[in-house]
């Protein structure tokens, strides 16, 4: 990666130079030996049963079908936890409020977060609020930091995958970030869609009951499954050879996704995860998660072998194989 010159939309996507700025520029300036390993939450320090994690939130618009932007900051901050092990006690919020923003708009989100935050019996216990001049934000940011505490005794990490294991997924695809990209366009072809944005403990809790033989789990957000999967690759160093039928995407996400050219395995998801599990539990993940509603298209989609290190190669629905790469170029920028 470059060390000079200027950010491009392309490092907050989720895709490949997202992963650059990260591990090469930030990472290395910040990392500790207590904390060698990025994830979506950690310990508060080392061996705490609290974890912590922190988000920014700047979706265009701040309200679409399903969803809104004080909704999606308290489920996107609840599921780092939960993917982590842990569930969330309490939050901090911090909001960025650019001058001209209505107060009714305002009103509604800070309702919507409040009744997103006691739907999943988390305290919003302190936070911060500016106003910067117009021109010079974005409406409305939102940032959080989210404290939880650890449910499942093991790391979910790459570090304990391994040739065999299966890969599921929990739900289907894309229908969050072009459920924001046709309300920010006004697309006619994408106004049936509405974002997934749910709270993924319940799925978690179920797979916990696996014990050890529950491997990994990650949240779908930016970079969609391409980017969970080429991340997971990457730091176990083993490859992973998936489906492309058994990834589940419903119809319409389909279609609009076909006629915009875009891929819904790179399109951001905010109800949906990624689990990698033991070979011989796999069928029963699988009914764990379909035992609930979020989870009831739960498809396994791969499986990690030794072929090919690193990266992820998918069986294509003609019979042959190809490259499911980290997702690069413009991807749906401020979609979570």
């Amino acid at each position: 990666m470059k060390k000079s010159g200027p950010i491009r939309i392309e490092h907050g996507s989720g895709g490949a130079l997202s992963r650059e700025l990260v591990e090469e520029l930030i990472y290395p300036k910040l990392r500790t030996e207590a904390f060698p390993e990025l994830s979506d939450a950690s310990a508060i320090e080392p061996g705490s049963e609290f974890l912590i994690t922190t988000d920014g939130y700047v979706v265009d618009p701040p309200f679409f079908p399903g969803c809104d932007i004080g909704r999606l900051a308290v489920f996107g901050t609840c599921n780092d936890l939960a993917v982590s092990g842990a569930e969330a006690v309490s939050m901090a919020l911090g909001i960025i409020i650019e001058e001209g923003f209505l107060l009714e708009d305002l009103g509604r989100i800070i309702d919507s977060l409040a009744d997103a935050a006691k739907s999943v019996h988390v305290r919003v216990v302190t936070g911060d609020t500016k106003v910067v001049p117009s021109g010079k934000g974005g409406g409305v940011f939102l940032t959080t930091t989210g404290i939880g505490r650890r449910i499942f005794p093991l790391p979910l990490t790459p570090r304990r995958i391994g040739p065999g294991d299966r890969i599921l997924v929990s739900g289907p695809l894309g229908a969050h970030g072009l459920s924001i990209l046709a309300a920010r366009e006004g697309l006619p072809i994408g106004a049936g869609l509405r974002s997934d944005a749910a709270p993924l403990l319940p799925l978690c809790r179920e797979l916990f009951t696996l014990g050890a033989e529950l491997k990994f789990l990650r949240d779908a957000t930016r970079g969609g499954i391409a980017a969970v999967l080429n991340e997971m690759a990457q730091d176990a160093r083993w490859g992973v050879l998936a489906d492309e039928a058994a990834f589940p995407i419903d119809a319409d996400v389909r279609a609009t996704a076909d006629i915009l050219g875009l891929n819904p395995l790179e399109i951001a998801n905010e109800g949906v995860m990624v689990a990698a599990v033991s070979e011989s539990t796999a069928e029963r993940a699988l009914a764990l998660l379909r035992s609930h509603d979020l989870g009831r298209h739960a498809s396994v989609v791969g499986i990690v072998t030794g072929e090919r290190p690193a990266a992820v190669m998918m069986s294509t629905r003609i019979g042959g194989r190809r490259i499911l790469d980290f997702p690069r170029g413009l991807l749906l920028p401020r979609i979570c």
